[in-house]
């Protein structure tokens, strides 16, 4: 079983206006819609998906929410928003009445920073109601989105909430692999493995350092749909040239253990 962290989805009405916003370097490779992502997965052999779905002010959590929060369980796992401009009982609930699994939080998109208290209360919130969160870490802003999500504060931060079920994205420091190696690697999160434009870009020796001294078993494949070609992405993962184990618990295994999803026995 193949299970994809890191997917982007919008309303079919606003993808297409909203990607066109994207920076410039990061064109998106998919419509970022629920349609297109279950059409990619076919594709490429993807059983599973987390949808990721981010609200960049409070007056937009339960609107994106509700939206995430109906999507085909059967395919799609369900991570929704928080934002700080509302109180800590607001973000909850409107994450539990809509069914939301998970959340996903954007440094570079929301004003919240690994390092602002009211993200720290948020999150740790969350870690008491064993709510997992996926987050970007690193760069790919201007310089005050960048700090919001340094791979140092994700650091501090995670020390003061052990708790948390936290997904690193881009192996813990986008565009900053320097800091992530520092900060990110070895620390009580799980590391996820996109980097758009492809994680092909990076050194293969490299990630596979990376990868085994934080621990192959906390480690999981995500793609950033539709910002990357997930059958691409993939292809990657298993030119790495890992154990047949350490390949199949970054495809998969290790984000069905840490998500508590029931997963089949490898045959």
């Amino acid at each position: 079983m193949i299970i994809d962290a890191h997917c982007h989805v919008w309303p079919d009405e606003i993808a297409r206006k909203v990607l066109a916003d994207r920076p410039v370097g990061l064109d998106p490779v998919h419509d970022g819609t629920l349609d297109g992502l279950r059409r990619t997965m076919d594709n490429a052999g993807i059983d599973m998906a987390m949808t990721l779905a981010v609200a960049n002010a409070g007056r937009t959590v339960w609107r994106t929410n509700e939206f995430v929060g109906q999507v085909d369980r059967t395919r799609f796992i369900p991570f929704g928003t928080v934002h700080p401009d509302l109180s800590i009982d607001e973000n909850l609930a409107a994450l539990r009445n809509n069914g939301i699994v998970g959340v996903k939080l954007h440094p570079l998109f929301q004003t919240v920073a690994f390092a602002d208290v009211r993200t720290q209360e948020i999150l740790t919130a969350l870690a008491e109601n064993d709510i997992p969160v996926i987050a970007h870490v690193g760069s790919g802003g201007n310089e005050d989105q960048n700090r919001r999500g340094a791979p140092k504060d994700l650091h501090d931060m995670i020390g003061a909430i052990p708790d948390l079920r936290l997904i690193a994205a881009h192996y813990g420091g986008y565009q900053v692999l320097d800091e992530a190696e520092k900060w990110s690697v070895g620390a009580s999160i799980h590391l996820e493995t996109s980097w758009p434009p492809s994680m092909g870009t990076l050194p293969r020796d490299r990630i596979v350092d990376i990868i085994r001294r934080h621990g192959a078993d906390r480690v999981v494949y995500g793609s950033d749909w539709p910002m990357t070609d997930p059958a691409t992405e993939i292809a990657g993962i298993k030119a790495l040239g890992l154990t047949p184990q350490e390949e199949r618990g970054v495809l998969g295994e290790n984000l069905a253990r840490l998500l508590r999803l029931e997963f089949p026995a490898a045959t």
